[in-house]
């Protein structure tokens, strides 16, 4: 027997006093040096600001496990893994994300529960498809009646060509992470497109192949002119 379940239902949207604004897009793309730019630029300005990033790494039991799943040193079935990326992103807004907003500050995140569709789809290991993306839509918290994630103010998308995401990626002395291969961040481009398709009022697109102080510069203009910044009185 099949059961239909129908419902709509909004995003959740940051009703506290503080600014929420994330970094997305895949390795490579720069966020982590964005993230400290803007970082500093609220620093400079006397505003109280906070960088964190999802998912965390070395905060709890929960984040040392996806840490440890993510370098490829333990296993567990990949929709166990996308339920830990969920369970980490749940403490991560009630300890740290939802009081810094309550409190007024500016929390600048390296993703947020957005990357859950395009890194989701990697573990489902199935086709790019409107089914498969609302079930994920629904269970990772996006869209769902049980529980929300705050929507961010400004999510910024980080654009860059899969050939220099990689150069980048070869660059890096970081230990290399489970989705750093070139079949598996060209899916997850995928996802980023489908998501900026069907939510395009959530996303501002940066070309990130730009100067470091281009691309940080783009980002500052669109966070001024914001709505967010007027309702706040910035």
């Amino acid at each position: 027997m099949k059961y239909h379940v129908e419902f709509d239902i909004d995003l959740r949207r940051n009703s506290y006093k503080g600014l929420y604004i994330a970094l997305e897009g895949i390795d490579g793309s720069g966020k982590t040096t964005q993230l400290q730019k803007l970082y500093n630029y609220f620093q400079k300005r006397g505003r109280g600001v906070i960088k964190t990033r999802e998912p965390r790494k070395q905060e709890g039991i929960i984040g040392e496990l996806i840490q440890k799943i993510l370098h490829g040193k333990t296993q567990i079935p990949p929709v166990a893994f996308q339920y830990l990326f969920s369970a980490d992103r749940e403490m991560h807004h009630e300890e740290l994300v939802i009081p810094s907003l309550q409190a007024g500050k500016v929390v600048i995140s390296d993703r947020c529960f957005w990357s859950a569709i395009p890194y989701g789809l990697l573990d489902r290991k199935s086709q790019l498809d409107e089914n498969t993306i609302e079930y994920l839509l629904a269970a990772q918290s996006i869209l769902s009646m049980y529980h929300q994630f705050i929507v961010p103010d400004n999510t910024f998308y980080l654009d860059i060509p899969l050939d220099v995401a990689i150069q980048r990626i070869d660059k890096t002395s970081e230990e290399k992470e489970i989705y750093e291969d070139k079949e598996k961040l060209e899916k997850t481009i995928k996802g980023y497109q489908w998501l900026l398709r069907e939510f395009p009022k959530e996303f501002t697109i940066i070309d990130a192949t730009k100067r470091v102080e281009e691309v940080t510069e783009e980002i500052v203009e669109v966070i001024k002119s914001s709505s967010h910044q007027v309702k706040r009185g910035e």
